[in-house]
This record gives C-alpha cells, sequence and structure tokens, in this order.
C-alpha cells in the first residue's frame, strides 16, 4: 500500500501534468503582457490589451444573443471568424481572471467550419444556434475530454460520451469551445479547488467571483462568452450572475436535461441540481431555454418533466399580458440587514416598476431559517461519504476559501455530520413538504392584496445580502438557497453598481443576530467600488417562461428609468 507522502506526490503530479496540458492547449500568439498584481479591476483588459480585431471586439461586444444568431444565420458573420473571436477574448480573460479548465478551441474550429460548410451548401442553418460559441461549467461531459470537477482524482477520465444536454446543444447547432472552474465539491459560493487554482473577480481580483459557477460568471462577464450554462443546487449560478454583473436562470430542478453530468451530492434527489444558463442578456438566457426545451429533451433524459416551451406563458396571457403587473418586494429575511448597494438595487427596480404602471406590494420572509435548515441536512445527510468518495489519490478536502486560512483548521460547518438513516431522511421530505405548501399558500393569499385578483406575479428580493466579497468571506446562501429549498424558478437581473458616495454605510446601534453583526462589518464601500449589484426575481414551480417574460418587463422599466 502506497504511503501517505507517495499519494499526496501522485496527486500533487497529477496536478502539475494537468496544468501543463492545459497551457500547451493555448495559442502562443494569444498569450498578453501579465497585468500588474496591483490592478485589482481587469474589466476593459480585453479592450484594450491590443490582442483582438476591431472585428473581433465587434463581435464580442454584442450582448443580444438574437443579433449574433441573425448574422451567423445570414452569413454576415461566419461561425469560424465569431468561435475565434469569443475564443481569443476566453483565452484572454482566463489569463485575467482564471477562469477555464479545458480549453479544446482546435477542436471549437473544426465544428465552426462544418457549420459554415453547410450553410454555405444548404443556403440555411443547422438549428436555432447555428454558429453560437457556448461555454459549459466543468460538469458536462464532452466525448474525449476530462471532466475533473475539481479533483485530483478524476484527472485521466475521459467521458466516452457527450452528456444529453450537449448532445442537445450540438444537434442545436452550438459550438462549444471552453469549460470553466468550479470549487471543489462544487458546494462553496466561491471557486476554488487544487486542480485549477482559484477564480477572480474581474471587477477587481481581490473579490470572489461567487460559485460555484464562478469561472461562467467572471468568462461572461469579461464577454470570453456570450451564453453558458451552469448548474444550482443553492444558488451556484445566482450567486455568480450576481457578483459579476451578468443575467443567470435557475429553472426548476427537472426542466433542462441532467443525464450524463457529473456532480456533488449524486443522486440526492430530495433538493435537486438545477442546470441553466448564463449570460450577457436576457435574450441569450430565454434563447437557450427555448432551443433546448423545443428538442424535447424527455426523450433523451429520464428525469427531466415533459414540459415544452409556452409561448404563451412567455407572453404573460395569464398575466395581463405583461400590463399592470403586481410584484411582492422581500426587502430581507428578518436576520440579516443586506448592504446599502443591494437595498438601493431593490429600490431602484421598485420604483422604475411603478413609473412603468405596475404595483409593489411588501413581502416579509417567514419561517426562513426552517427552509435553510431543511436543505441543508439533506446535503450533509451523507456524513461527508460522497466528498471523502472523491478523494482517492491523498488530495486533502478543502476547508475554506479563505487563501491565508490554515488548511488543518475544520470550521464547524465542515465537520462531517453524523450520516442520516433513511427513516430520518423521509422525516426530511415530510418536513421539506411542508414548508412547500406554507410557501405555496402564503403565494396564492396574496390574490386578495394585488388588485389583479392574481396572487402576485413576481416576487423580488436581495440575491445576497452584499455584493462580491473578498476572497474566504461568502457567508451561507441564505437569499438563494430557500428557492431551491421549495423549487422556484429564480433569476438574476443586474441593476447597477457600487457607488460609495451614495451607499455609505450606515451607523447602527443594535442588530438582529451576530451573522447581522458581521456582516454589516464586512462592508467598506471603497472595498466594493464599482462592483456589479443585481436582484433576484422570482416565481412558482416550473413558471420558468413566465419568469422570463416578467423579466422582460424588468428590464424595460429597468432601462426606461435611465442609469441608476
Amino acid at each position: 500500500m502506497a504511503s501517505v507522502s507517495d499519494k499526496q506526490l501522485h496527486w500533487e503530479e497529477q496536478i502539475a501534468d494537468k496544468r501543463k496540458r492545459q497551457q500547451a492547449a493555448i495559442p502562443k500568439d494569444w498569450l498578453i503582457p501579465q497585468v500588474p498584481e496591483g490592478q485589482t479591476s481587469v474589466i476593459d483588459v480585453p479592450r484594450t490589451c491590443g490582442l483582438l480585431t476591431e472585428r473581433e471586439l465587434e463581435i464580442t461586444e454584442v450582448s443580444n444573443v438574437n443579433v449574433l444568431l441573425q448574422k451567423l444565420a445570414t452569413a454576415e458573420w461566419s461561425a469560424v471568424e465569431v468561435t475565434t473571436a469569443f475564443s481569443k477574448r476566453a483565452i484572454v480573460a482566463h489569463q485575467l481572471v482564471n477562469c477555464l479548465t479545458e480549453i479544446f478551441i482546435d477542436k471549437a474550429l473544426e465544428r465552426a467550419a462544418e457549420l459554415d460548410a453547410y450553410l454555405k451548401e444548404h443556403g440555411k442553418v443547422t438549428g436555432p444556434l447555428h454558429g453560437l460559441p457556448i461555454s459549459l461549467k466543468d460538469q458536462f461531459k464532452i466525448k474525449g475530454l476530462e471532466t475533473t470537477m475539481g479533483y485530483a482524482a478524476w484527472i485521466g477520465k475521459y467521458a466516452e460520451e457527450d452528456a444529453v444536454l450537449v448532445k442537445l446543444l450540438l444537434q442545436a447547432g452550438a459550438v462549444l469551445y471552453v469549460r470553466t472552474n468550479v470549487p471543489q465539491t462544487l458546494m462553496w459560493g466561491e471557486t476554488y479547488n487544487n486542480v485549477f487554482g482559484r477564480t477572480v473577480n474581474p471587477y477587481n481580483r481581490r473579490l470572489t467571483a461567487g460559485g460555484s459557477s464562478g469561472g461562467e460568471g467572471a468568462l461572461i462577464a469579461l464577454r470570453g462568452s456570450v451564453l453558458g450554462v451552469g448548474s444550482d443546487i443553492g444558488g451556484s449560478i445566482r450567486i455568480p450572475a450576481h457578483f459579476c454583473g451578468v443575467y443567470g436562470f435557475r429553472p426548476s430542478s427537472h426542466r433542462m436535461p441532467s443525464y450524463g453530468v457529473v456532480n456533488s451530492l449524486d443522486g440526492q434527489e430530495s433538493v435537486a441540481t438545477a442546470f441553466g444558463p448564463l449570460s450577457n442578456s436576457l435574450s441569450g438566457v430565454t434563447t437557450y431555454m427555448r432551443s433546448v426545451l423545443e428538442q424535447e429533451p424527455w426523450r433523451h433524459c429520464p428525469d427531466t418533466i415533459p414540459k415544452p416551451w409556452s409561448q404563451d406563458d412567455y407572453q404573460l396571457k395569464a398575466h395581463g399580458g405583461g400590463q399592470k403587473l403586481c410584484f411582492g418586494i422581500m426587502w430581507d429575511e428578518g436576520t440579516i440587514k443586506p448592504h446599502p448597494p443591494i437595498l438601493r438595487a431593490l429600490e431602484t427596480t421598485k420604483k422604475a416598476l411603478e413609473a412603468a404602471g405596475h404595483s409593489v406590494i411588501e413581502w416579509k420572509s417567514l419561517r426562513h431559517s426552517e427552509y435553510i435548515a431543511v436543505t441543508r441536512s439533506f446535503w450533509l445527510a451523507d456524513g461527508s461519504e460522497d466528498y471523502n468518495s472523491c478523494l482517492t489519490t491523498g488530495e486533502p478536502l478543502i476547508h475554506s476559501m479563505d487563501p491565508n486560512a490554515d488548511p488543518n483548521v475544520i470550521p464547524d460547518f465542515r465537520v462531517p455530520r453524523q450520516p442520516l438513516s433513511a427513516y430520518q431522511v423521509w422525516q426530511l421530505n415530510k418536513e421539506r413538504r411542508e414548508l412547500r405548501k406554507h410557501m405555496l399558500d402564503r403565494w396564492q393569499a396574496t390574490a386578495s392584496l394585488t388588485g389583479t385578483g392574481r396572487p402576485i406575479d413576481a416576487l423580488i428580493c436581495p440575491p445576497a445580502p452584499y455584493a462580491a466579497v473578498p476572497h474566504g468571506q461568502k457567508k451561507s446562501s441564505l437569499y438563494t438557497l430557500i428557492w431551491n429549498a421549495v423549487d422556484y424558478p429564480a433569476l438574476i437581473i443586474p441593476v447597477t453598481k457600487v457607488d460609495p458616495k451614495i451607499d455609505v454605510k450606515p451607523v447602527r446601534d443594535s442588530f438582529w443576530s451576530t451573522d447581522d453583526e458581521v456582516i454589516h462589518g464586512m462592508y467598506n464601500p471603497e472595498i466594493y467600488k464599482d462592483v456589479p449589484v443585481g436582484i433576484q426575481l422570482v416565481g412558482p414551480t416550473l413558471q420558468e417562461e413566465v419568469i422570463l417574460g416578467i423579466g422582460e418587463v424588468v428590464d424595460a422599466a429597468l432601462l426606461s428609468s435611465g442609469p441608476d
């Protein structure tokens, strides 16, 4: 049997080889001069570094996915030049924030050339995503590639077939070119692992990009991708979207196909992982959802609900056609008061909607801690057996996202719990069912308050009590996790950026909880300066099209209200 030191050497050698192979996949003429370590914001570097041509900048600066698709369909822009442009910008982004894992640009360019040839020969596109480069979180298996998901033990494991979602994206005409970084175990709101290292926030590299889809959030913020796919079990799409200033959508957990995806806590279905898009525009989110659903993914994935795309729902036919909607607004969950920029984003959204003719009523969170507790109990039910099963080569389990943390110190929330029995898990399922009924009844009861004859059309709430925080400072995902507990679709919409002149730190004489005092103490407007701030838009289970349609209403109202 190998000694501990032999095992350690083995996993470290595996990582060194993996990083060497990753570096070799980067074209040498796409390398840029190293940005000074003291330069915190790198958001404009892809535009100013001189690597991308004017044409490539024009292509990658397009946020509206439908515009890109139209130009690809008419051959105004070829799939090869669009793929080249986003690939170059992705490589620049990676050099700035360390956001990529697998890089397979040669394969992507071959695919793009085939799509161009098809369009030229047949005079039509191969599908609704023809020629569009799409990035993927490092969970989606692609035949012939490794999917390490941040584990050293998974280096060298090559996929024998594509995940169902990958097959559907290729069938729709997409070009896949990179996969993006994740935290070890996925179960973190930041992004760091032993294999690929830490992904940082492009608006301030001293701050986190969020997690676990942090690589996607950072890449899209730098416009190295216009559309990517992540996963979300407690906020893993929404937190990076909020921290990085992009749109992110968590659908209901079985609306999108999951078969062939590697995952943490795989088999834990009580609070299941949802898979959804991140994009620089709401058009990207909607186009992705429609394109996948129109291919009837339930015919390929046994867990996917057979619910086709509903254009009537998207057009809000049962919601007054989108006129005079009524929103609920939750300012906080009662134990932690959000920082001033978060509250300002909520207030800005409320005023914009009211100016557009909609109404907004108060929503008070009730039993919030119970939703959080039951969800975390599901995650911990195995006593960490899932994590340990992935650490077979001596690689240590990461206990903190803080770069200065002592790796030998295990914080209380990472101490393994006693595994639960099947009976105990059944009791948790009953508790969650009662909590879901409680939420449903509360939602329906708002019909007596809205003035529309309907319950609230959607709920607006914080994505987190703060904008992007320094590395290792991300706390509980209490503002996102609750919607996983009840399986409600939730959309992140960027609203503003932190402005120290406006978002001054308030003086407080009392606090709602110990955590409230800690989070209040974290706030320094200068540290958060110019960091993005979003809001979260939530609706009932399986109402994805409705939330996307209402998202368009919110987006339009914010645009009409002018810069915040």
